[in-house]
């Protein structure tokens, strides 16, 4: 018999999330740890710089007073992340989100990129968000209740973009398909899972690849005349993971400016 997902009124009075990728400065995801940890979320950060996770998992207990977990963590590395959710499991209230947004670029083209990079780069942003969904999908089923939310980008769906080629477009349109599937497979089990596409966002990443000249270029391009935010971005991932986002699986929000619209 098919379990119902639970409504909104029982979520847990403070759910835990899980947050990969967590721990750039300027990142997407520092930003959403910050803003689920506002709305009383506990939070787990994991990055491959172990360090730098534990201090921003410091600084987002300090600023909110939830509790938080910092983790190193080679998401690639399925043994990696087995461990490491066993210790959220342990350490902090009921997992309810896994955010999935750790992950690395290639802008190289098709026709130049080794087999090498194509690698290193699925292994990461396809293998890893595998492992850590696998594993969180375990907690999840315990309760009957979960949110996924993947980090895709608009280069997924226009083949393409500013920052990413064949290697990185490819690799987080698996993402999309993930999502789909997952919605399908895991409703039966109170679970929902959906993902979110920016476009530019005003990261590191971007800050460094875009000269003056394309970003004026790129503003001209966008209907909203901004480039985005990684609080654009964790707005919306917040959304999909909280109480009000439980009828909603299987769906991608575009979080790009318009700079693709379908």
């Amino acid at each position: 018999m098919a379990l119902t997902p639970y409504p909104a009124s029982d979520f847990p009075a403070q759910p835990a999330a899980l947050i990969t990728g967590a721990a750039s400065e300027r990142g997407i995801g520092r930003a959403t740890a910050h803003r689920l940890a506002s709305q009383g979320w506990a939070v787990a950060v994991m990055d491959l710089d172990a360090p730098a996770s534990e201090a921003v998992a410091r600084d987002v207990a300090a600023q909110h007073g939830v509790p938080t977990l910092g983790l190193g963590v080679d998401i690639s590395d399925e043994q990696q992340v087995i461990d490491a959710v066993a210790r959220i499991d342990a350490e902090l209230p009921q997992l309810v989100g896994v955010v999935n947004n750790a992950g690395i670029s290639s802008p190289t083209p098709f026709t130049e990129v080794s087999t090498e990079e194509w690698k290193r780069v699925f292994d990461v942003n396809v293998h890893g968000t595998f492992f850590v969904t696998r594993e969180a999908v375990k907690l999840f089923r315990r309760h009957s209740l979960g949110r996924i939310v993947n980090v895709s980008s608009a280069s997924a769906e226009r083949g393409g973009g500013v920052y990413g080629r064949a290697a990185y477009s490819g690799s987080k349109a698996a993402l999309l398909g993930f999502a789909k599937t997952w919605a399908r497979e895991l409703g039966e089990y109170g679970i929902t899972a959906n993902s979110v596409a920016p476009g530019s966002i005003d990261t590191d990443i971007m800050g460094g690849r875009l000269s003056d000249e394309r970003k004026e270029i790129l503003l001209q391009e966008l209907p909203v005349g901004r480039v985005g935010t990684v609080e654009d971005v964790a707005g919306a991932i917040g959304y999909l993971l909280g109480r009000d986002g439980g009828y909603l699986t299987g769906v991608t929000l575009d979080v790009n400016g318009g700079s693709h619209i379908h």
